[in-house]
């Protein structure tokens, strides 16, 4: 008897993709799986022949030879015997619904999984460091004292006294999943023993009780490099807490927390400042000092500066942030300092400014005493 096209009994194309094949195999086999149809020679027959189909053209060798020969590249004309067709592991439905679903929660659940192992990845750890605009322009190098679960030194992490071993799981038998059954339904669940590890510590180290892992605090220095911004994070890989029975650490955040200055304000690579200028001096010019992150300099002020007019200082500003670049290039490409003036009126007057004063506005056409026009006089004028 001559068997059927592998591609017809799948439903596809020769020149089906792989995607397309086992889109089409998963179809057929969760319809016509035996523990679907019970007492249905039909159906049992059909997934064979899915089965065998699949495995057949999804092994890439086989497929090669049976576009070529056909059945008979396979072993005979009957395709009876042939080496590598295999079809024990797909026979049930407890791992056809783990690989229909395995992807969409994790994978694995098979006979064909393996067990996770006993170390677990310890939790990573963040860490706020307080910094000021020096250190955004030179950068820093501070040392962190971070309080966190270290490695057990006694077991060297793996939970288990000196000279001995954690020991298989007896009730999970080493696999670290124990298989429940409803109907059709196969779930496998980790083992309550063991935790899905698969091992178990029959001897635990005294120092950590078989935790692999025991308080303490880590001393590290990080370097910070120039330019950084204000909650931005660097990561330090492996300095989070120890993992559990031996898994690896966790890694360390640490989150940058830019202090307030109380003369600056921070704009990227920009500072911007206020500074105080006698009007005496707004209004003849003059040179004043002012501050910045590399001491005070000269500042000109134009004559007839008005409050809020802003200047600049080249290069006074931050640097940005180029870790592979050397200090001395970052300097070069420094930001500016913007100063804006706002004009100082005196509040108390001794006669002799009084009088000076009184004379320049005499001079300029400015009325300036309260007593000649009161406020309702000069509302009147106005209408």
């Amino acid at each position: 008897m001559s068997k059927r096209d592998y591609y017809d009994v799948l439903g596809v194309d020769r020149g089906a993709s792989e995607p397309d094949l086992k889109k089409a195999y998963r179809k057929l086999a969760m319809e016509c799986h035996p523990d679907r149809n019970p007492d249905d020679s039909e159906a049992e027959e059909r997934f064979k022949q899915v089965s065998e189909a699949y495995a057949v053209l999804s092994d890439q060798e086989k497929r090669s030879r049976y576009d070529q020969f056909g059945h008979a590249g396979l072993g005979g004309p009957g395709g009876g015997g042939h080496p590598g067709a295999d079809f024990g592991d797909l026979g049930n439905f407890g791992d056809l619904f783990s690989d229909l679903f395995g992807d969409i929660f994790g994978g694995g659940g098979g006979r064909g999984g393996s067990r996770r192992g006993r170390g677990q990845r310890g939790a990573d750890l963040r860490y706020n460091l307080q910094i000021d605009l020096d250190d955004v322009l030179n950068g820093c190098e501070p040392s962190l004292k971070i309080p966190k679960m270290k490695r057990c030194d006694p077991c060297s992490g793996s939970g288990a006294s000196e000279g001995s071993k954690p020991a298989r799981c007896g009730r999970c038998e080493g696999t670290g999943q124990l298989l429940f059954q409803q109907g059709f339904f196969r779930v496998n669940r980790p083992c309550d023993a063991c935790g899905g590890a698969g091992e178990v510590i029959t001897n635990p180290c005294s120092s950590c009780r078989g935790a692999g892992r025991v308080e303490g605090q880590q001393t590290l220095q990080v370097k910070v490099p120039p330019g950084v911004e204000d909650g931005a994070r660097l990561r330090v890989s492996g300095e989070g807490e120890a993992g559990i029975a031996g898994g690896e650490p966790g890694d360390l955040y640490v989150v940058m927390v830019l202090r307030d200055h109380p003369l600056f304000e921070r704009d990227g690579t920009d500072l911007h400042l206020e500074v105080p200028v006698p009007f005496v001096q707004a209004a003849l010019g003059a040179e004043v000092e002012v501050p910045t992150l590399d001491g005070k300099v000269k500042l000109q002020i134009p004559e007839g500066t008005q409050s809020g007019r802003v200047l600049r200082l080249r290069g006074k500003g931050l640097t940005p942030l180029q870790p592979r670049l050397e200090h001395a290039q970052l300097m070069k490409m420094r930001g500016d300092l913007y100063v804006r003036v706002f004009v100082e009126i005196p509040t108390k007057l001794n006669g002799r400014q009084r009088e000076l004063l009184e004379e320049f506005a005499a001079q300029s056409g400015h009325e300036v005493s309260p007593t000649t026009k009161g406020f309702v006089d000069k509302i009147r004028d106005f209408f």
